[in-house]
């Protein structure tokens, strides 16, 4: 990774994002020696502007920063690096330097399943239920949407709002199944969603 340190004096800038929830958590500043070590320990280590040391986050609180990935910028002088958190992140005690809580839109889950989901489609892992929808084909699984969708109808007209959350979770899940084997995405449907929310949208 080719990094400038030349444009400030040898520091560059670090965005901390949690790579689960896409929170920004903070912002440090690494020299050349604190990014060394950030890479080989796999936690985050900044370059303190006012001790004029290396600390590596969490040293004396154990609220380390594990790494997951580490982006360059276009101009190759700010870094961003994901990390898994372990305990909050600002000093003060809040999950980030902003005093925002550091949760997810559920939501995000749906593309994380989806990318899982397209991994069990190109290696087809023996003993896996996905793999075998896959290997019995198309046909099988719009199946199962359907059976899967006609389970969710019963539910919320006879049944709990428990088990319409269950059963509409395996529609879901057989669904994104479905959309996987067509070369689609979640993320088209919530494009085409989006589409018809616009002024002027008219059914085709």
């Amino acid at each position: 990774m080719n990094i400038d340190f030349k444009k400030m004096n040898g520091l560059v800038p670090a965005i901390i994002q949690d790579s689960r929830t896409l929170k920004v958590l903070m912002l440090g500043f690494m020299n050349e020696e604190a990014f060394d070590k950030t890479v080989a320990t796999k936690r985050v280590t900044f370059y303190s502007r006012s001790r004029k040391c290396l600390w590596t986050k969490g040293e004396t609180s154990g609220n380390y920063l594990n790494v997951v990935d580490i982006q360059n910028d276009c101009d190759n002088d700010t870094l961003l690096i994901k990390v898994v958190p372990e305990g909050p992140v600002c000093h003060l005690g809040t999950d980030t330097c902003w005093g925002e809580a550091n949760t997810s839109n559920p939501l995000l889950f749906l593309s994380s399943l989806q990318d899982f989901i397209e991994k069990r489609h190109e290696e087809l892992p023996e003993n896996s239920y996905t793999t075998s929808l896959f290997k019995d084909g198309i046909n099988r699984m719009a199946q199962k949407v359907g059976e899967e969708a006609l389970e969710t109808v019963i539910e919320a007209v006879n049944g709990s709002n428990e088990r319409l959350v269950y059963e509409a979770s395996d529609m879901f899940y057989h669904l994104i199944v479905l959309l996987t084997e067509k070369g689609l995405r979640i993320e088209n449907i919530a494009d085409e969603l989006r589409k018809r929310h616009e002024p002027g949208w008219h059914k085709h």
